[in-house]
């Protein structure tokens, strides 16, 4: 469960202070992925795509601290643990948002994953698990190759986002331009270059 916790104990002090009324307090980031290896493993393991890179998010994520934090209202709030959302087309040919608990285990990610998506495009109705997890938001545009998006400040949902669209096959390689939104009293620009480096990582490493 969430807990709410005092900025000025933690390393979100000055950050907190700063941004957290700001007019946009909403940063984005522009990355181009290769993403050749996810492409691979989906041709062979018959694994989902938007699976596969669900879950290096959320590995990428798992190991700085400033994920496990979220500005929520005025309020400084501290997670146990992470989720990954993903939007899923229902059988009404509507979207719905489903919420995935992250595991370092990708049979275990994946089984859920699988689970969830299914009850979501089957029910007509989102898996919401931000009151237990920190959750990263994610949106995929495959109809499509962008060059990035800047999301909206709602002043609601502070949560990180990612954004991409259709991948890009360019001789062997393949490659995915991202959008990375976060809030500024959550993280730094250090903490969000540090996730995508480590998002890449995950990505090229993956077996």
């Amino acid at each position: 469960m969430a807990k709410e916790i005092d900025p000025q104990k933690t390393s979100r002090a000055m950050a907190f202070k700063l941004w957290l009324n700001a007019p946009n307090p909403m940063v984005t980031f522009f990355k181009t992925l290769d993403v050749t290896n996810l492409v691979k493993i989906n041709e062979k393991k018959h694994l989902k795509f938007n699976m596969l890179l669900n879950y290096c998010i959320g590995k990428a994520a798992a190991d700085i601290k400033e994920f496990y934090m979220l500005p929520v209202g005025d309020k400084l709030m501290q997670y146990g643990t992470i989720a990954v959302n993903t939007i899923v087309k229902n059988k009404s040919g509507e979207i719905n948002s489903c919420d995935i608990p992250y595991s370092g285990d990708l049979e275990t990610f994946n089984r859920d994953y699988l689970k969830n998506t299914t009850q979501v495009a089957e029910s007509c109705n989102g898996i919401d698990l931000c009151a237990d997890s920190m959750v990263i938001g994610t949106s995929a545009i495959i109809d499509t190759e962008i060059d990035g998006i800047v999301g909206m400040n709602s002043g609601v949902y502070n949560n990180p986002f990612l954004f991409w669209g259709r991948y890009r096959k360019r001789f062997f390689r393949y490659t995915l331009p991202v959008s990375f939104q976060f809030h500024h009293a959550q993280m730094d620009g250090a903490h969000a270059g540090r996730f995508l480096e480590n998002l890449q990582k995950e990505i090229s490493g993956l077996r």
